[in-house]
């Protein structure tokens, strides 16, 4: 939360806007100081008890009410669009909520000696898991067997895991980061019950190694409620990029599909397909996927084959696809960025295409904010924008834009 002192500007971990705390400085930064609240001395209503350590898993709201947490949200998003973008919201984008708990189902584990966790936040200490309530009761149960098996067989060298779930928690696949010279073999025993797959790759090597099972996971999602025609696939590898939030998945998919007219479709930054794919499935006729990474590359090809007829699979970096792309002023763009937001070789190669329409999905309000500014001026008007909160309790905030060319 922003606080000023002397007339310089402080963030504080730990207060809610309108409350009077003492906060101890911890870290200074040009122009900035950082704090943490040590005493509250007037208390906001919607501050409630911590239950777990703020700091690990990011859960820097954890202490305010959930209902305020969205309210805190779009005030970020506004914030965001009116500082950075110079484009002033008349009021604040709607966010939507989500469950609490058990909501991931991608998350990236840190391993130290044989315990296994989030990194706290600002440090590089390990915090456990559980106590964020993020993950499901069935993974936490996996990570506690998994750290007797590295106590136990005394197994030394693993760095981290990447575990992916689909949305019932019905399968689980990890993909381990082994440090330099480590052997994968015997890490084959993590592949303990409630795992459908293991993989490890030696970070200072190519090659991946299946140790175990499949290490991938499956979803069908309905585009469309209650239309067993419009059920989509999706098969991911435990490495490949995915949205995070089990609850809200499909909830996310039909709003960007309800923002997407008749016409042909280019979906950038595909991944393994969820929003081209999605809209194949739910009737569209003419959609390009385009994704650079090999190994999501190679779940959205698997993905695409239902659709073979319809869509066209781009093995490509959105840049050389935009670069090599001669028109698409009668196409709708999705994009899905990552934090970085849009290249500026790629925003270039959008721009001069002059899609009619473009429908923007952002992990980042700073950079969606900045890119926006961008797209107005390349004479695009924002047509809609609201938020969904794919990480509640933490200070992220997805959010969808769909803008108009003029």
């Amino acid at each position: 939360m922003l606080a000023r002192h002397n007339g310089q500007v402080v963030l504080v971990w730990g207060a809610i806007p309108g409350e009077r705390v003492r906060a101890r400085i911890e870290r200074v930064a040009k122009g900035l100081l950082y704090a943490d609240t040590v005493e509250v001395l007037t208390a906001s209503s919607d501050r409630r008890d911590l239950v777990s350590d703020w700091r690990c898993g990011g859960n820097v709201l954890a202490h305010v009410d959930y209902p305020r947490q969205l309210l805190l949200k779009a005030d970020i998003i506004r914030d965001a669009f009116a500082r950075i973008a110079r484009m002033p919201l008349a009021v604040a984008p709607d966010v939507i909520g989500s469950p609490e708990q058990g909501y991931r189902m991608r998350a990236r584990l840190h391993v130290r000696g044989t315990r296994i966790g989030f990194m706290r936040e600002g440090s590089h200490e390990l915090c456990e898991v559980a106590p964020t309530a993020q993950m499901l009761p069935e993974t936490v149960a996996w990570i506690d067997s998994a750290q007797e098996c590295l106590r136990r067989d005394r197994l030394t060298g693993l760095a981290s895991i990447e575990i992916a779930e689909n949305i019932p928690g019905s399968e689980r696949a990890c993909h381990l980061e082994l440090e330099p010279g480590t052997i994968a073999t015997p890490f084959a025993m993590l592949a303990r019950e409630g795992v459908t797959g293991v993989s490890a790759q030696v970070l200072d090597g190519r090659s991946v190694e299946r140790l175990s099972g499949v290490p991938s996971v499956s979803d069908v999602l309905l585009v469309k409620p209650d239309d067993e025609g419009s059920a989509l696939r999706l098969r991911r590898d435990a490495r490949a990029f995915f949205q995070g939030n089990r609850f809200l998945l499909e909830r996310l998919v039909r709003h960007v599909a309800a923002l997407v007219p008749n016409g042909p479709i280019v979906d950038l930054y595909a991944g393994v397909g969820l929003f081209g794919l999605s809209l194949a499935a739910g009737g569209a006729v003419d959609v390009t996927v385009v994704e650079g990474d090999p190994t999501s590359g190679r779940d959205l090809e698997e993905n695409a084959r239902p659709f073979a007829e319809r869509v066209r699979v781009e093995h490509s970096s959105v840049e050389d696809f935009v670069r090599r792309r001669s028109s698409g002023h009668d196409a709708t763009f999705i994009v899905d960025p990552p934090r970085t937001g849009i290249s500026k070789d790629a925003l270039g190669g959008i721009v001069r295409l002059m899609p009619t329409r473009i429908v923007y999905v952002s992990c980042d309000v700073a950079t969606l904010a900045r890119d926006s500014r961008a797209l107005v001026n390349a004479g695009y008007s924002l047509e809609g924008l609201s938020g969904i909160d794919l990480f509640p309790n933490t200070a992220h905030v997805e959010t969808i834009c769909s803008f108009q060319h003029l």
